[in-house]
């Protein structure tokens, strides 16, 4: 365990609920743990016990990725953790697929409605579309994104474009219809309110939840005890400026109490939340520092991968380290503390002024 860790309280310490089995963590609370296709190998995932229209029964928020294992888990939870009730609603946080793949299996199961916000239920439901050109992160145009920052590998370029169909592999659907959940929003969730707690930075309008009743946070990607949440700068929006966005964002959870437990979507449930806030802010405040330094001469997104990520990056990891480093150059860039130009090679450099 890291420093930053050991200032944290794990309440359940080491402890995981098993494959398709659920751990109470509050009352009413339940922790679902799914595997994940990636580096990062696993999603929280959260049970509700709710009553809703007069039906008794419990809320689901976020859904993992569409695959056949995780379809067979969730058959486990439906047959032993949900005591004979049927789902009711399905809230997810954000339109990454870890989150909203299985939404649309999960909806139709139980024809129970979907409840998300309406920046990231229409990005879904764009992007989960087969049409390549519907704009989706991967593909050509992620290509001519990476390479105008420096991505010269002809073979990394190929498997970016090969990931073309990546989010609607991941994301084969989404329901067509949905209910709308806004920033300062209370949902009654079995007779307590959750708060809606809107962020930016991570996703387009990412909807963390917050119960004072029992000071309980499930806060999504906004919050994670042990990673630093991912910011980028992606091809769909190549001049955007995320990471203000994030930090600015965590100041929403100021006036939450110190004994909040936090339910994040990956690592294990903690308190220590004002602490985890300070931690990123410095975490930002570091790597800025050290990219700023770096570019006393000019640098390309590509070149200041080393001074950010020391180990080793597969073609998953490269794309949101790329983003990620990038997100750092423009937050550097449109504070006034780095100049941009194209170089006669078409390649976007970033120096110190």
């Amino acid at each position: 365990m890291n420093p930053n860790e050991q200032k944290l309280d794990y309440p359940w310490g080491d402890e995981l609920p098993p494959p398709g089995k659920a751990q109470t963590v509050a009352d009413g609370v339940r922790w679902i743990r799914m595997p994940l296709p990636f580096a990062l190998d696993h999603i929280n995932l959260w049970l509700l016990r709710d009553q809703l229209d007069g039906r008794d029964g419990w809320t689901v928020v976020d859904c993992g990725v569409s695959r056949d294992e995780l379809k067979t888990l969730w058959e486990q939870v439906y047959e032993d953790q949900l005591e004979g009730l049927p789902i009711l609603r399905v809230i997810v946080t954000h339109m990454h697929p870890d989150h909203v793949g299985l939404a649309h299996w999960i909806c139709e199961r139980w024809n129970a409605p979907l409840w998300m916000t309406m920046t990231d239920y229409a990005l879904a439901r764009l992007w989960s579309s087969p049409n390549i050109s519907a704009g989706g992160p991967n593909g050509q145009s992620a290509v001519e994104h990476f390479t105008r920052h420096g991505l010269a590998d002809p073979e990394a370029q190929a498997k970016i474009r090969e990931r073309a169909n990546y989010y609607p592999s991941l994301v084969p659907d989404v329901p067509k219809r949905f209910t709308r959940i806004m920033d300062g929003d209370d949902i009654a969730i079995g007779g307590r309110q959750w708060r809606v707690i809107v962020g930016y930075g991570h996703a387009p309008e990412h909807a963390s939840l917050y119960c004072d009743t029992l000071q309980t946070l499930i806060s999504g990607d906004m919050v994670l005890p042990r990673i630093s949440t991912n910011i980028s700068v992606f091809d769909f929006e190549p001049d955007s400026n995320p990471l203000p966005l994030y930090l600015n964002s965590l100041s929403a959870y100021d006036d939450l109490p110190e004994a909040t437990l936090v339910l994040p979507s990956h690592g294990r449930p903690f308190r220590g939340l004002h602490e985890r806030i300070k931690q990123q802010h410095e975490h930002h405040a570091d790597r800025l520092a050290e990219v700023v330094q770096a570019c006393v001469t000019p640098m390309s997104t590509m070149d200041i991968l080393p001074v950010m990520f020391k180990r080793k990056l597969d073609v998953h990891q490269l794309t949101f380290a790329m983003g990620e480093a990038l997100a750092h150059l423009h937050a550097l860039y449109y504070d006034g503390k780095l100049g941009r130009l194209t170089g006669d090679d078409g390649i976007i450099r970033f120096k110190a002024v």
